[in-house]
């Protein structure tokens, strides 16, 4: 391994510290957080704020992710979804991971504090601490993990409310609790496609144990029907208008429909399509909502 990181080419290398940051996921990080930033913002936004909140989140993001796969590389070299990965390959030593993520995380916390608030920087510090220290050693102890997984996965748009708002208030919240019940269906979908692969790293996710899907489609559902109305609640706590409470409840609506499809053949085809829905649930959401807002304005 570490023969194949001392050859790797001078193009491949970038890359591979790219590929840490897990871009797909830390973009879904800063699209929620950039929500959380306008929602929060009263007045005129500030520009420069607004930049520096989505950049420094980004590292903050991208480094926990560059540590995730330091912590998990064994498990991904087993797993054919992760082993061409930049630490199962060789691609890059641990230690260059570990120094990356370390120095993504403590950079963009720092830049937070010194750009927005210390409260924005101790929220985005905690979703990388509890992301870490707990909910990813317990993904091989039980399937609760991922339970305890959500709570850190709701976070981002509380660290753009606190650089905007100052503070953790109630419309904050609503926002962490919507981001905390569609992560269910989420991840429960992803977990179905790839529960042969979990098995193989020892992961214990629900769909590992639960091998004829009641529990996971139970849970896909009920959370997905719970959903529905968290996500209604801006309107009825006035942070947003009629227009988006109809918008939402359809959009969830929707959302719930393609879990009871996926629930009636439990088909990795139709999980792949309730994987699809949800990707496409939270940012048509968060889009409603500031449009609402934008009108409003």
């Amino acid at each position: 391994m570490n023969e194949r990181a001392d050859a790797i080419s001078g193009f491949d290398k970038p890359w591979a510290y790219v590929v840490l940051t897990k871009p797909d996921v830390t973009f879904l990080v800063v699209v929620t957080t950039l929500a959380g930033f306008y929602l929060g913002s009263s007045g005129t936004i500030e520009w420069a704020a607004l930049l520096s909140t989505v950049c420094a989140t980004t590292l903050v993001a991208g480094g926990t992710a560059a540590l995730n796969q330091y912590v998990e590389r064994d498990s991904d070299a087993v797993m054919r979804r992760t082993a061409s990965r930049p630490l199962p390959t060789g691609l890059l030593r641990p230690r260059d991971a570990l120094v990356f993520g370390v120095a993504l995380i403590l950079g963009g916390a720092a830049w937070l504090a010194l750009a927005a608030n210390t409260l924005a920087a101790l929220v985005a510090l905690a979703t990388s601490v509890l992301y870490l220290g707990l909910y990813t050693p317990l993904k091989k102890r039980t399937p609760l993990s991922t339970a305890v997984g959500a709570i850190p996965g709701a976070l981002p748009p509380l660290i753009g409310w606190a650089a905007a708002h100052g503070s953790l208030s109630l419309g904050g919240w609503v926002l962490f609790a919507i981001l905390f019940f569609w992560q269910f269906p989420h991840f429960m979908s992803i977990a179905w496609i790839y529960r042969e692969d979990y098995a193989r790293a020892g992961i214990r996710m629900l769909p590992v144990v639960d091998r004829k899907g009641d529990a996971t489609f139970r849970q896909i559902v009920c959370m997905s029907a719970i959903l529905v109305w968290v996500s209604a609640l801006p309107s009825v706590l006035g942070m947003a208008g009629i227009g988006y409470f109809f918008l939402a409840l359809a959009l969830g609506m929707i959302l719930l429909q393609v879990g009871l499809w996926a629930n009636r053949s439990r088909s990795n085809a139709r999980a792949k399509w309730l994987m699809h829905a949800t990707v496409a649930h939270i940012p048509l959401l968060l889009l409603f909502l500031v449009l609402d807002k934008l009108a409003v304005r």
